[in-house]
């Protein structure tokens, strides 16, 4: 494998090189410090400062080339439109293709531009790493604090585009305005005076996607899109799209956001009734934890499994999981009647078996487009919050009771039954419509390049340097050894083990895997022990629960609706992530049984409060995650959707063991002591979001 150091050297274009941040020029620094201070003829404070310095001077080299270059194909921009203003006087198909042509070559230009942006980002980010590796200092947090906000300093032009949307915006406006013209036979018709889809031109696209993933955008598809922890590449090169649109079939990826919808729906169709069967049967109201629970429990194993099985089919385990999840509440609906709490426990677990979550995502981030990846993801994240309100929902509307052939139909039991039907249907809608993507394209299928592209461009696209996981890889494989042009091939592998996996984590990721164990943790409590706590202090009725389950499942998407479209824009995913901390932890507190009479209202509000924060939480969680995780993690069985799938679920377990465990005490005590734990641990979680906040970026 080539270092980074070389490699960036390859992919710069050869005319611009003298405006690149000076990334060899930095490593040798780097080590001169090293050493310097090991020998202590240089102190800490002085090295700071040094450091710092040169970093200023090569980041102002970088953008001021970058202004210049805008400036340069702004004016080119304007030639054309008076080239433009020319045709529409003197209309010629002829002239109207030659400016078509024109304005894509400014758009390849503008393309290359954004390359130099992304290249010099990725340099900075990795000398950065390797200053903190050498030196054993946190340069990152002081470097970023202090450059951040401050209105003489240019990093963030490094990271974000400066001005691109004025002429991405009019090299759009003239191209689709150009089309128009010809299909229009030469009358000219205005983009703004008709409805019209977005321009579908290839150069455009390129563009487009790379200024998206300079920014960082978030977006309401984007910010549901991280939900799934499906991260979209940096940079999709033509043969990527190429092999995507052969692997894509849109029935199939209805039939995975199918398999979500339904799973979610038969997570939670049991909640509002698990504590009545479980009272049915012979046991204790509280016993609703571990009957809810099991299901979590199955499918901490279960997640391994399907993981490991996506890397060959996409079939055969979805066809496993519907046969396992048919069988499981075909015994959950039969507990009743065999009078077993056992069958009813068994049912449940062959349930959680039967959890193919992570073939959905591994579906969608393999075989989905990339021009369409982040609404797929969406759509995962979509179906699971509509799946969780309807499911208690469904509950609600299951109020009846009739025996068929000796076997009894009540609220208990139809769940069950309804999603057996359900299971079965699905099952024969996916034999027959889902269709097994391709595996292997061969290299002599990829496309040549147009010869008027630049051959470094040509290199960008072909090998790109910037996807968020090669740019890692190579921060993870660059070792410290700075004479070593090589580094070990094992580096680039992805974890092939849980030990493996756990070692990739950084202090920043484990402290995000400890926010989601937490807001999962908290929201099981609340959502499992809904039925038992309101029967008890309020004496509601199944439906009542139901309802109350469902309204919550129904501000997922509304509340991400607002956060993604506009609170996401206005604030760091950072500043959202502590804020969102805070606000379940003050739902949390409020949720305590310290006022007597305890009242519906501060139930009710506290409960939504709670819930609503930890939605907006879990959303900037996994975005925040899938930016600070290692690229090794984004790959092979034991990958980062894989790691936040384990935390989540293992969170679920103990959340409803801890309310079978606690019931033993009584379910007077029961609220206030589940409380208890998701009150001490979000309490770190926010310490410990507080020592790793600088470097959430």
């Amino acid at each position: 494998m080539v270092a980074f150091g070389k490699k960036l050297k390859e992919r710069q274009i050869q005319e611009w090189q003298g405006y690149y941040i000076n990334y060899k020029l930095m490593k040798k620094r780097v080590k001169q410090y090293a050493q310097q201070i090991q020998l202590e003829t240089l102190d800490r404070r002085h090295v700071l400062k040094d450091f710092s310095r040169m970093l200023d001077n090569q980041i102002e080299k970088t953008v001021l080339f970058l202004l210049e270059q805008q400036g340069l194909l702004a004016s080119r921009i304007a030639k054309l439109g008076e080239e433009h203003e020319i045709i529409q006087q003197e209309p010629r198909l002829s002239r109207i293709a030659e400016l078509r042509e024109a304005y894509r070559a400014v758009g390849l230009e503008l393309l290359k531009l954004l390359f130099f942006v992304e290249v010099n980002a990725v340099g900075l980010r990795k000398i950065l790493k390797k200053f903190e590796k050498r030196l054993g200092y946190k340069f990152t947090d002081y470097y970023v604090k202090t450059r951040a906000n401050h209105p003489y300093s240019q990093l963030q032009q490094v990271f974000k585009h400066v001005g691109v949307g004025a002429v991405v915006g009019a090299l759009s406006r003239n191209l689709h305005e150009l089309q128009k013209y010809e299909e229009s036979q030469g009358s000219f018709v205005s983009i703004y005076d008709q409805p019209t889809l977005p321009l579908q031109d290839p150069v455009i696209d390129s563009i487009r996607a790379a200024v998206d993933r300079l920014t960082n955008s978030t977006n309401f598809l984007n910010f549901l899109g991280k939900h799934a922890l499906i991260v979209d590449e940096e940079l999709s090169a033509p043969v990527d799209e190429h092999v995507d649109d052969q692997k894509y079939h849109f029935m199939s990826l209805s039939l995975n956001l199918a398999n979500t919808f339904l799973y979610m729906v038969n997570t939670y169709i049991i909640v509002p009734t698990a504590d009545d069967y479980s009272m049915s049967l012979g046991a204790a109201p509280t016993v609703c934890g571990i009957v809810i629970g099991a299901m979590a429990v199955a499918q901490v194993f279960s997640s391994v499994y399907f993981s490991a099985w996506s890397n060959k089919s996409y079939f055969r385990p979805l066809v496993f999981s519907s046969i396992v999840l048919f069988l499981g509440n075909a015994m959950y609906a039969m507990a009743y009647d065999l009078n077993s709490i056992w069958v009813l426990l068994f049912g449940r677990l062959l349930c959680g078996f039967g959890s193919a979550r992570a073939v959905n995502r591994r579906y969608i981030s393999d075989c989905v487009p990339a021009k369409i990846r982040m609404q797929a993801s969406a759509g995962f994240v979509s179906a699971s919050a509509l799946g969780m309100a309807c499911g208690p929902a469904l509950a609600g509307l299951l109020q009846t009771e009739f025996r068929i052939f000796n076997i009894t139909f009540n609220q208990d039991t139809l769940p069950g039954w309804v999603m057996t039907i359900a299971w079965l249907l699905y099952l024969a809608w996916l034999s027959i419509t889902f269709k097994e993507p391709s595996r292997g394209i061969e290299e002599n299928h990829i496309p040549h390049q147009s010869n008027t592209e630049n051959s470094a461009l040509e290199k960008g696209l072909r090998h790109p340097l910037l996807t968020s996981s090669e740019n890692k890889v190579d921060e993870d494989a660059d070792q410290d050894n700075d004479d070593s042009e090589e580094a070990p091939k094992e580096s680039r592998q992805p974890a092939n083990s849980i030990g493996a996996a756990y070692r990739l984590l950084t202090p920043s990721v484990k402290v995000q895997l400890l926010i989601y164990f937490m807001l999962k943790y908290a929201m099981e409590i609340l959502l499992s022990e809904s039925s038992v706590v309101t029967t008890y202090y309020f004496n509601w009725t199944t439906s009542t629960v139901s309802v109350f389950l469902a309204c919550l499942g129904l501000t997922v998407l509304p509340v991400n609706i607002v956060v993604g479209s506009y609170i996401s824009n206005m604030f760091e995913d950072r500043q959202i992530l502590m804020a969102s901390e805070v606000m379940v932890f003050i739902g949390i507190l409020f949720s305590f049984n310290v006022i007597i009479p305890y009242s519906e209202p501060q139930y009710v509000c506290s409960g939504l409060l709670m819930f609503v924060s930890a939605e907006v939480l879990e959303g900037v969680n996994l975005s925040l995650l899938s930016r600070v995780m290692s690229s090794r993690l984004s790959r092979g069985t034991y990958n980062g959707g894989l790691l936040s799938t384990e935390a989540g679920t293992l969170a679920r377990v103990i959340a409803d063991g801890t309310i079978t465990v606690a019931g033993y005490v009584g379910v007077s005590r029961l609220l206030n002591i589940t409380l208890i734990p998701s009150f001490l641990i979000c309490a770190i979680s926010i310490i410990a979001t507080c020592y790793t906040y600088n470097s959430l970026y």
